[in-house]
C-alpha cells in the first residue's frame, strides 16, 4: 500500500484504511478509562465542572463510540471528524499527565517506565490527528 492507502497495484484505498487501526487504539483507550480510571481522574481538569470521575467515564464513552462509528463506513467520516478534536481536546491531560511522570520519575523503574511513556505519547498525537483527519477522507 501507499501513502493514501492505495495498493501497489493501483486499486483503490483499502476499505477502512487508516481509519481501523486509529478505531482499534481508541477503543483500548476506551476501555482503560472504564476499568482503570484513577489515573486519568488525576489529569483532569481542575477547571471543569463536575467530579473528574465523571469526566473520564465520559472521555471513556465517547472513545468507544467514536472506534465504533470510525469502523462503520456510513458513520466515518462524521467519527474521523470527532476524533480528531477529541485527539486535540485530551492533548492538554496527556501533557499534564506527562508532567506529573516526570516529577515521579525518580521513584524507581517502573515511575521512570510511565515517564518514559507518557513523553512519547505526546508527538505520537500529531499522526493521530492526521490520521484521524484521513480517515474521514479514505
Amino acid at each position: 500500500m501507499d501513502r493514501d492507502g492505495a495498493h501497489a497495484t493501483g486499486g483503490a484505498p483499502a476499505a477502512g484504511a487508516p481509519a481501523l487501526p486509529l478505531a482499534a487504539l481508541l477503543a483500548a483507550a476506551g476501555t482503560a478509562h472504564l476499568l482503570r480510571p484513577a489515573p486519568f481522574d488525576a489529569v483532569v481538569p481542575r477547571s471543569l465542572p463536575g467530579a473528574p470521575r465523571a469526566w473520564t467515564l465520559a472521555s471513556g464513552v465517547a472513545e468507544l463510540l467514536l472506534a465504533a462509528g470510525l469502523a462503520l463506513p456510513r458513520t466515518r467520516p462524521a467519527a474521523a471528524r470527532a476524533s480528531a478534536a477529541l485527539l486535540l481536546a485530551v492533548w492538554p491531560a496527556n501533557g499534564r499527565m506527562a508532567l506529573d511522570a516526570w516529577r515521579e520519575r525518580g521513584r524507581g523503574r517502573g515511575a521512570r517506565v510511565r515517564c518514559a511513556l507518557t513523553l512519547a505519547r505526546l508527538p505520537l498525537q500529531v499522526p493521530l490527528v492526521r490520521a484521524a483527519w484521513r480517515a474521514g477522507a479514505a
